[in-house]
């Protein structure tokens, strides 16, 4: 594990970074408007973990359980699909058009939505454009395992196969889908392009309402795993509204894919190289600029992992009945693999720490 205490917490990082304009939303009040009109949309389950707590030394242990999001399996069904129903319900909604929610499921005919994908996002872009009439086109990498690919077309998407890694599979997209018209939904940002990675990152702002919903008391650390950074970016964002500053926040990352922890270290957004890392979802090696900007003013640390360590992880949380993968494991990993660091972490046998299972096993679907 290698650790940074954040330099630039509260004030953020210098207006010299040059990072996209924007903020990340902490306001809740529009997805939770949307999620009211969504059949499906249910609250995914805070978990408390007693055995393992103890197992780790930390006095309560609560996991955020997102494998069952939506039918997806991942949280990501909070972001892209998000977008989607909102981009389907301004239609339906605006003057002169038919009235009644009946008209959502044909609202976006015609529209082609593209992004390229580590799996979850893409399987919330097709779901998406599935339940509203519009075609998803999918840029995976050589490094998604087929199995993503073959969940993807099942949702009734388009898969192209582009690139060594996500990065090249992000660029093939971007160009084909300004040659052909298409909605580009990234779950990054940078400059010139905020407006739907801002929507994607806003759908995440559901499951830190939820978290508030069951935990009276604040958790003294929150574990947030992060590839470009938007889930720990929308989570930061509204917990500190709510919990203020007595929460440490950890930001976790694969060792192979540094991005965030870097452009903290650089003090601006930097790409990062390495070989590929088995948490493939948090395998992204450039960081979203807004997600980047909020994490500087409101994260405390910064960690890396190695993937052994968090295969670890995975293994001791299937002994105690809760299956994920590499990704899904990573925040608890921080916990697991914290010994060397408990005291720059001010991780002691009083702590109460709370962690994302981010999703399911990637055979589960």
């Amino acid at each position: 594990m290698d650790l940074l205490r954040n330099p630039y917490r509260t004030r953020g990082l210098p207006a010299t970074a040059g990072l996209a304009e924007g903020r990340v939303v902490s306001d809740p009040a529009g997805v939770d408007a949307l999620l009211a009109r969504c059949p499906v949309a249910a609250a995914t389950p805070l978990l408390e973990a007693p055995t393992l707590a103890g197992e780790l030394d930390v006095a309560q242990l609560y996991l955020k359980d997102e494998r069952a999001r939506m039918g997806l399996g991942s949280f990501k069904a909070l972001g892209a699909a998000h977008v989607v129903a909102r981009m389907a319900a301004e239609r339906v909604d605006r003057p002169g058009a038919p009235a009644g929610d009946e008209q959502l499921a044909s609202a976006l005919e015609g529209v082609v939505f593209a992004c390229a994908s580590a799996g979850n996002h893409g399987l919330s872009v097709a779901a998406g454009a599935r339940v509203f009439g519009a075609r998803a086109v999918i840029y995976l990498s050589a490094a998604v395992p087929e199995t993503f690919a073959r969940r993807l077309r099942a949702r009734g998407a388009q898969v192209v196969r582009s690139g060594a890694d996500y990065e090249a599979s992000m660029t093939a997209v971007e160009a084909e889908a300004a040659a052909r018209g298409w909605v580009l939904l990234s779950d990054s940002s940078w400059p010139g392009y905020v407006e739907l990675p801002t929507r994607v990152m806003e759908g995440y702002l559901a499951m830190a309402v939820e978290i508030t919903e069951v935990l009276d008391v604040p958790p003294t650390h929150l574990l947030l795993q992060a590839g470009v950074g938007g889930l720990a970016a929308a989570v930061t964002a509204l917990l500190r509204a709510r919990w203020g500053d007595e929460v440490v926040i950890v930001v976790i990352e694969p060792t192979a894919a540094p991005a965030l922890i870097e452009s903290i270290r650089a003090g601006r957004a930097v790409t990062t190289g390495g070989p590929a890392s088995s948490m493939g979802r948090l395998d992204c090696k450039a960081p979203s600029h807004l997600a980047l900007a909020e994490l500087a003013r409101a994260a405390d640390v910064f960690v890396t992992l190695d993937d052994d360590e968090v295969e670890a992880t995975v293994e001791l949380l299937r002994r105690h009945g809760i299956a994920t993968t590499p990704s899904g494991a990573a925040g608890v990993a921080a916990l697991h693999h914290a010994d060397a660091h408990r005291e720059a972490l001010g991780l002691d046998a009083r702590s109460r720490v709370l962690a994302l299972i981010t999703e399911g096993p990637e055979d589960a679907a």
